[in-house]
């Protein structure tokens, strides 16, 4: 006749002296066997489930515990808990050796032959635009003019009052103008410069006349479409001195629309216009005579006598001295000499485009 002896530690049977095992410890090697054929992460929440989920069979051992005496529950419970703690630490094993896995075949993807030859970096270049910059100063510079450089955030004074806009311009208003946090010295809002003109201001009030300078810089504007830029760049041309007309002005922005354009065969024209901070103001147009703009006429600045209150708040005599000023955009001049109809293939990033200029 058969002879059972029962063994506490996982509730073993000997079956004549051989030892059996329990449902609790198949159960454990069932769960060890079904986490290593797991072959990924899903696979192995799913086996996962089968054992220690809501209605997995660990789980439904713990429920089956209220049915047994206070003594027996306890016993079970143990056994219970011990079967459940190996199978968890078989499911962490399982787990880690597939994020191993994992991870070195994302390494092996990733991996860098040392052993191939090395990319050469190509050789970058000069955006269009900043190569306008560069050739204004060259011909501004060759004709006795200086070079300024001042803050892009500028005070309400400077971008506006000294250059006789008053309080009620409307180029002070919300749609034109970027306003930032903080004030100036006097109360009055910080903002992001409008034009380079306020360094007509800065520059003449340390130093002395005669004074020629051109500011090239960026600027700043609520506007945005084909032909203009929340951010665009300007230079600012002034020349004031005792004797200074229109006729310099005349003189001098041919040569430079000459040199730019690397042509004789163009007009300027100034037709009459109207900017608070000269007296009489004009626009600039130019026309080709030659070439796909020929006889139109292109406007490409604006210009005129310095105004009497701003030679004033230069701290310079205007009766006295005498100048004009000129402002011109970089990227209008740009798109003129290449021919370019969109402002906004400048700001786009698009290599195809830029290296045309390389």
């Amino acid at each position: 006749m058969p002879r059972f002896v029962f063994n506490s530690c996982f509730g073993n049977f000997f079956l004549n002296g051989k030892p059996r095992m329990n449902p609790l410890e198949q159960l454990v090697t069932q769960a060890h066997a079904d986490f290593i054929d797991a072959p990924d992460a899903a696979a192995l929440e799913n086996a996962k489930a089968k054992y220690l989920g809501k209605t997995g069979q660990i789980t439904e051992q713990m429920k089956g515990l209220g049915k047994l005496a206070a003594d027996e529950r306890k016993a079970q419970g143990a056994i219970i808990n011990a079967a459940k703690e190996k199978i968890e630490t078989a499911l962490t094993a399982r787990r880690d050796a597939l994020a191993d896995a994992q991870m070195q075949l994302r390494l092996n993807a990733e991996a860098i032959d040392v052993t191939l030859p090395g990319r050469g970096r190509s050789v970058g270049g000069i955006h269009p635009v900043m190569r306008t910059w560069q050739r204004v100063e060259e011909i501004f510079g060759s004709i006795g003019f200086d070079v300024a450089d001042g803050p892009e955030i500028e005070n309400d004074w400077t971008n506006f009052t000294s250059l006789n806009s008053p309080e009620n311009h409307p180029a002070r208003s919300m749609q034109d103008t970027f306003y930032i946090e903080g004030d100036d010295s006097e109360g009055k809002p910080l903002l992001l410069r409008t034009h380079t003109s306020p360094m007509q201001v800065r520059y003449a009030r340390m130093n002395k006349p005669p004074i020629k300078v051109i500011a090239p810089g960026r600027t700043y504007r609520v506007d945005s479409d084909a032909t203009h830029s929340p951010m665009f760049h300007q230079v600012e041309g002034l020349w004031i001195d005792e004797n200074i007309s229109f006729a310099d002005l005349k003189g001098v922005y041919l040569n430079f629309v000459k040199a730019f354009f690397e042509t004789d065969d163009l007009q300027v024209r100034f037709r009459p216009s109207y900017f608070p901070f000269t007296e009489p103001s004009a626009e600039i147009d130019i026309a080709f005579g030659s070439g796909p703009l020929k006889g139109r006429w292109l406007e490409v600045s604006g210009a005129g006598q310095v105004h009497p209150n701003v030679v004033r708040n230069m701290g310079i005599d205007p009766e006295k001295y005498i100048g004009f000023a000129f402002g011109s955009g970089l990227e209008r001049l740009t798109m003129l000499r290449y021919g370019i109809s969109d402002l906004r293939l400048f700001y786009e990033g698009d290599l195809r485009f830029l290296k045309q200029f390389n």
